[in-house]
């Protein structure tokens, strides 16, 4: 051969699958492969290509030469270098390049492509994981475990992370409980499952905001829900409905419109759970980020026979990981376990071992204590930003937790999600959290989750933020006023 290869030859790779068709020079044809590889997304972005040297042998070239195709597609943005990491394909070659209608990403592709700038709440920035404590945890939990472990489990949970819940919930939540009233669980919605058919029967009273998904699920186990009233000091318990046999409550931090609830309505909420033999359900969602110097307890102190506590290492870990659990009074844990069933098909008992290391050794306190340095910065730049580019909206609800509320102008909410989408953001309106018999809506707002974003886009996704809010009030009232 003369260094051209005719439109009839075909080489394939023995550790990546290429077609070197077409004529032109060795480097051409290669080239050519590789960009249509990663086109066609044969190639996904992140997938690490074979070392040129090893490439050069599979496909009887000379190093010369696939080293140089490497360094033309590194410089074209289709590939990318580091030393180290090796030479992988670019995570923008894959959607830039990319042929009308094909759908290389596979099902998801299908839907709307995620936009750039992720502001919806409730999403932990996976990748503050801590990895290399949950792998060290997770050796010594292993090497200690004994091989019934690996048997079918409790349905109750693991004891070595219940006993690790019960004391971490008392140092740190004011949560009074042993390990035989902690049930493990997915999460909280696999709480409110089972909670929902071992309480169920008579409605349930919730928050008139709240998660649309767990009025959802609560619908579906047959469990009606009424709605109370929330003001900046959280639920209106004196407006409890008559005849609700359980009210499901937000009191750290009442979701998502930010405020505790005031302490004379946490005695108030106890008070009529014990005269009416009802039930209070106090989803402690993100109890532990709490940025200013007022301890907010469990609501469960209060009460431990009246109360069940649902929480989870969701928010302060990752949704991952389907742990959660509830502090149950010691007449509903039968009942649950026997909901539950024998043979627990979430949480794994191998996580629930690393998971009670975790928290033993310390870690998990040092990782909290790290992630809520990190949210309360990421919360004072949102407020910061907010308050010097878009005056005319007020940030509450930013306390604690993950996220903030944005509240603007009346009318103004649905340009404003509707602007967030051109300008790349993902972020929900406050409306779409209200009960749909709540009544009149009491404010106009954004949603706003700032954990998400990793830091390099962290800036980028406010300043499309503010975009966003100053096209959608102008558009709404373009004098200012």
């Amino acid at each position: 051969m003369t260094g051209t290869w005719s439109e009839a030859a075909e080489v394939l790779g023995a550790d990546l699958h290429l077609e070197l068709t077409g004529t032109g020079s060795r480097r051409a044809v290669l080239i050519r492969a590789l960009r249509e590889a990663v086109r066609s997304g044969r190639l996904a972005p992140g997938v690490r290509i074979p070392p040129y040297r090893s490439l050069a042998a599979d496909l009887g070239l000379a190093r010369n030469t696939v080293a140089d195709a490497y360094a033309e597609l590194v410089a074209e943005g289709w590939l990318t270098s580091r030393q180290g990491s090796g030479t992988r394909v670019a995570a923008r070659a894959s959607s830039a390049e990319r042929e009308p209608g094909s759908s290389p990403g596979g099902p998801a592709a299908d839907g709307p492509a995620p936009l750039p700038y992720d502001l919806v709440q409730g999403r932990p920035d996976p990748a503050r994981f801590p990895r290399a404590a949950w792998l060290a945890s997770a050796r010594r939990a292993l090497t200690a475990a004994p091989h019934e472990v690996f048997g079918i489990g409790d349905p109750q949970g693991r004891v070595e992370l219940r006993s690790a819940l019960a004391g971490y919930l008392a140092r740190v939540r004011g949560v009074r409980t042993t390990a035989e009233r902690i049930v493990v669980c997915a999460g909280a919605a696999h709480a409110l499952r089972l909670l929902a058919r071992v309480v169920g029967g008579t409605p349930w009273a919730v928050e008139a905001y709240g998660l649309p998904f767990h009025r959802a699920l609560l619908a579906e186990a047959g469990v009606r829900t009424a709605p109370v009233a929330v003001d900046e000091d959280g639920a209106l318990v004196s407006r409890l409905p008559r005849g609700a046999g359980a009210v499901l409550l937000t009191p750290a931090h009442q979701f998502p419109t930010g405020g505790p609830l005031h302490a004379e309505r946490r005695s108030a909420v106890v008070e009529w759970a014990r005269k009416t033999g009802g039930l209070v359900l106090e989803d402690d969602y993100d109890g532990e980020f709490r940025y200013d110097r007022r301890p907010v307890g469990a609501l469960q102190d209060l009460d431990p026979d009246r109360t069940v506590l649902i929480g989870s290492v969701s928010k302060s870990l990752s949704p991952a990981l389907r742990i959660g659990w509830m502090v149950l009074p010691p007449a509903l844990v039968p009942g649950v376990l026997a909901a539950k069933g024998e043979r627990e098909p979430y949480s794994s008992a191998t996580d629930q071992l690393t998971l009670a290391d975790l928290v033993e050794s310390g870690a998990y306190d040092r990782h909290v204590r790290r992630m809520r340095q990190h949210h309360r910065g990421r919360r004072d730049r949102l407020v910061a930003v907010l308050a010097a580019r878009v005056p005319r909206v007020r940030v509450t609800g930013i306390a604690a937790g993950l996220h903030a509320v944005v509240e603007l102008p009346p009318g103004t909410e649905r340009a404003a999600v509707a602007a967030a989408a051109r300008h790349g953001v993902a972020v929900e309106g406050l409306d779409g959290y209200r009960h749909p018999r709540a009544g009149a809506r009491r404010q106009d707002g954004l949603v706003v989750g700032y954990a998400t974003p990793p830091d390099r886009l962290y800036e980028a996704a406010l300043d499309a933020l503010c975009a966003a809010l100053t096209e959608a009030l102008n558009e709404v009232s373009p004098e200012g006023n």
